[in-house]
């Protein structure tokens, strides 16, 4: 029997959205879609630094699920823009909390990809009373290893014409450290140094997220602002570890005890080893995993695209299609 690929779901608007002070100035912007009252569910969009888009709404099915997406601080349609202070992990998880609260939920299922898997399980691992279900993607642990490996030296190997054009803003006495050479420009207040590092740095994850080419995956960096944000704000975090001990989502894994779970991975993601997401399979008891073959890391390739939508269905007591 041939296996028909799950894709997204029709297009469909917002049915409520809005603004949300959250403090330390910044305001979060937020939207629901699908049905009121039914199955609540959060989006937890990557980066950090990136934006949610209208195509996550389509992950769910909308006759079945409440969902919840935002913007987290500084990205997208949240203000101010590119704004780095009073912006850690720890701030989003308080977010998400409020927009819980706001949403009326008592618990509800999380779904994150790529740093969205990292915020997931801080949220999770932190407020485990309030996760019913956790769909994650792409898995990002950030721990230093997984940091060098991207940033340092491992992916380069792989993509050593894409990596020449990396570094190449970065003089060759600064290149042991490319995080932090990168952190000094995408903080300059000259305009111009801060947006060419921003272009580079976005181009590189642009082009190494998927196992084969696509065009989409670098067109939204050629917006100015939208670089500059997402640039600014992702090297913010990491050059600060997500502000977590070294190897704290892993060690801490055992929260998730009884909060059931799929774990997507693209066997050749690049930016986020495999390794990571077989090591938090082992350390989260009942949770389900599965290595996609011939896929990277982003959410859009067919075979991660077809678990993504098997497990909301799964979630929401949807019965499987043959």
């Amino acid at each position: 029997m041939t296996t028909v690929l799950r894709t997204l779901y029709p297009e469909i608007e917002p049915y409520a959205s809005g603004h949300l002070e959250v403090g330390d100035g910044h305001t979060i912007y937020w939207e629901k879609a699908g049905t009121p009252g039914a199955k609540p569910a959060v989006f937890l969009h990557g980066g950090p630094g990136g934006t949610i888009s209208p195509n996550h709404r389509r992950l769910f099915d909308p006759t079945l699920y409440d969902v919840t997406l935002f913007d987290q601080r500084g990205c997208g349609k949240s203000t101010p823009n590119a704004r780095i202070e009073a912006n850690t992990t720890w701030h989003l998880v308080a977010d998400i909390e409020r927009l819980r609260e706001m949403a009326g939920a008592d618990k509800w299922l999380v779904f994150g990809g790529s740093w969205g898997s990292t915020l997931g399980l801080a949220y999770a691992e932190k407020h485990p009373e309030r996760v019913s279900e956790l769909v994650l993607r792409g898995i990002y642990t950030l721990t230093k290893a997984e940091l060098d490996w991207y940033y340092q030296f491992g992916v380069s190997e792989m993509f050593p014409d894409k990596w020449e054009r990396f570094i190449a803003p970065i003089p060759e006495n600064e290149r042991h450290e490319m995080m932090h050479a990168y952190h000094r420009r995408l903080m300059s207040e000259d305009k111009a140094t801060r947006l060419a590092a921003a272009k580079a740095w976005s181009i590189w994850e642009g082009e190494t997220i998927t196992l084969l080419p696509e065009l989409a995956t670098s067109e939204p960096f050629a917006d100015d602002d939208y670089a500059d944000a997402f640039a600014r704000i992702e090297n913010h975090f990491f050059v600060n570890a997500g502000w977590m001990e070294e190897g704290q989502l892993l060690r801490d894994a055992h929260r998730l005890h009884g909060i059931p779970g799929v774990i997507i991975h693209g066997r050749y993601d690049m930016p986020c080893p495999a390794k990571y997401a077989w090591q938090l399979h082992k350390a989260w008891p009942g949770s389900e995993l599965h290595l996609v073959e011939g896929a990277g890391h982003a959410y859009s390739e067919p075979g991660i695209l077809d678990r993504l939508i098997r497990a909301t269905d799964q979630f929401a007591g949807k019965t499987e299609q043959k």
